[in-house]
């Protein structure tokens, strides 16, 4: 699936024929998964989104901008064909239910919520953890369970196995803003009462960065979603390899402005809708990814 940069966006969806299969195809991509081609699934019930339309209708016939940042194989990256172009996750199976169309403004990760708090972007879907802490500057619709994978060279040879004592002493990349900044900062004094090396954090604005400093030889380890970890070991087979998968505790969500619960509770609806098509479960077993990733939508607030 691709999408265009600007206003001339939805390109890849335009391939499909009928509606329904167009809105099928969507749903795919709002749960965060890239289809290579159509699947015979069910689409959303027509007549459901139809309702959702009449009962919120604010968003029918506009046009919302979707900040993401462009960085995370399955979800959403720059098409190495046309940096143009954007590769995988979008919302527009949830546009497509309550009638709006979606365009991409792309920005470091740690701007996400900065840029949707400031008005600049009207939701954030991308590979984006709801926490509690994320939730004080904007709402979270949650869909998916989180796994991560631990990234490290081949060989693994400072023996990294998870998000425990075993960082002590490594150097591990990660993305500002990322929840497993914290994680890795609160074995710090643990490493010290055990007299050991503490961990050291090497902070970058990407996902590509950070796979290049293990490549390079400046960091040990990367730790982030399984998808995106098994994508740079498929991409560098000879060079890199997963420790261990791990699960944290919080889960994907799409993030909304937190003045605007009429439209936080129409997302949520329509994702609903885009799960009892069945193209989630669908998809997580067509490209092998683990099923148990699926889970019901639930809202994330800070109160």
């Amino acid at each position: 699936m691709e999408k265009s940069v600007g206003p001339q966006a939805r390109r890849g969806l335009a391939r499909a024929s009928l509606p329904r299969l167009k809105l099928m195809l969507g749903a795919a991509i709002a749960l965060g998964l890239v289809v290579a081609a159509p699947l015979s699934a069910q689409a959303a019930a027509p007549a459901a989104c139809a309702a959702l339309q009449e009962k919120y209708p604010d968003w029918k016939g506009k046009t919302l901008v979707n900040a993401i940042n462009p960085h995370t194989p399955g979800y959403e990256t720059i098409d190495p064909k046309d940096p143009s172009k954007y590769i995988g996750f979008d919302g527009e199976a949830i546009g497509e239910c309550l009638g709006f169309k979606l365009t991409y403004k792309a920005v470091t990760f740690a701007a996400l919520l900065t840029t949707l708090a400031a008005g600049q972007a009207d939701i954030v879907i991308s590979d984006i953890y709801a926490t509690k802490e994320r939730a004080k500057a904007a709402d979270f619709i949650t869909y998916s369970k989180v796994f991560d994978g631990v990234l490290v060279a081949k060989g693994n040879p400072k023996g990294i196995n998870g998000i425990n004592m075993s960082l002590c002493g490594a150097a591990a990349a990660e993305n500002t803003g990322y929840v497993e900044v914290p994680l890795i900062q609160a074995l710090i004094p643990e490493c010290k009462k055990a007299g050991k090396p503490e961990p050291t954090i090497q902070l970058y604005d990407n996902n590509a960065n950070c796979i290049q400093a293990i490549l390079a030889g400046r960091a040990d380890t990367y730790i982030n979603d399984v998808n995106t970890v098994d994508s740079a070991v498929k991409a560098y087979p000879d060079k890199l390899e997963k420790a261990i998968a791990v699960t944290i505790p919080y889960s994907v969500g799409i993030a909304v402005p937190k003045n605007k619960p009429k439209f936080r509770d129409a997302v949520l609806a329509a994702l609903i809708e885009v799960q009892k098509a069945g193209t989630h479960m669908e998809l997580l077993k067509k490209h092998g990814l683990d099923v148990n990733n699926f889970m019901e939508p639930e809202i994330l607030t800070a109160d």
